[in-house]
């Protein structure tokens, strides 16, 4: 059904936090799929620290880390491999960030894009602090179609920050499910693709568990933003209540 989130022809609006591991994982079949074809992920925040009033605790990340990377193996994703204290508190800033790079003055959407994907691998394969400006700033400097000056620039103002804030508010209404939850330039959306999953136990107390994993969905995705067929991925069903 339509909906009143503005998607550009070409794109898919995603919003979500970098901190959601099925985020990550719905972002990465998408840039899989998407390849050669120009697809622009346009990022908005979905703060999910804002929603809970707390960081999203480490043993429930670690669990669901460890099941989406035995699903899709080709993420690389690592466990923790730094000490607790070094673990991230909050995402606001590499949020910020990602925000600030679709400036353009420090690069645009691709360059946000590319930032994006280099924090997302930072936490969930290097485990790097990316709750640090410093650090993040450090990985900007590895996405060559960001001006890493200008967005050291605009972090230090805030120019940004009230763009988090304002996707916080958009995201608080009825039009945005969770995060991940795509929106595509026909109007229609989807909220975590691909994937149906519950918990063994209430949330937090047991483990999560994948029911389906359907990758296929993201070459569907990206075809109808870009109106480019794309081959699809071999679907995995998991014999799980």
């Amino acid at each position: 059904m339509p909906t009143g989130i503005h998607c550009p022809p070409g794109a898919i609006v995603v919003y979500s936090d970098i901190g959601c591991p099925w985020a990550s994982l719905a972002l990465f079949g998408l840039r899989r799929a998407a390849g050669k074809t120009g697809l622009v992920i346009e990022h908005r925040a979905f703060p999910l620290e804002l929603f809970n009033h707390r960081g999203t605790p480490k043993p429930i990340l670690d669990a669901e880390i460890a099941v989406i990377a035995s699903t899709e193996p080709a993420l690389g994703w690592s466990p923790w491999r730094r000490t607790d204290s070094e673990y991230p508190v909050t995402m606001l800033p590499a949020l910020e960030a990602v925000r600030a790079a679709r400036t353009p003055e420090a690069g645009g959407p691709r360059a946000a894009e590319q930032l994006d994907a280099a924090l997302r691998s930072a936490f969930y394969t290097d485990s790097r602090n990316i709750s640090l400006i410093t650090e993040i700033l450090a990985i900007a400097r590895e996405c060559p179609l960001l001006d890493a000056n200008r967005l050291a620039w605009e972090l230090q103002r805030g120019t940004c920050r009230r763009a988090v804030y304002e996707d916080f508010e958009t995201s608080s209404t009825d039009l945005v499910q969770g995060s991940p939850h795509l929106f595509l330039p026909s109007g229609h959306d989807i909220h975590n693709p691909g994937v149906r999953f519950g918990w063994t136990a209430p949330y937090g107390q047991g483990f999560p568990v994948i029911r389906e994993y359907r990758p296929s969905i993201y070459s569907e995705l990206v075809a109808a933003a870009t109106g480019i067929p794309q081959k699809k991925e071999e679907n995995h069903v998991h014999p799980h209540s």
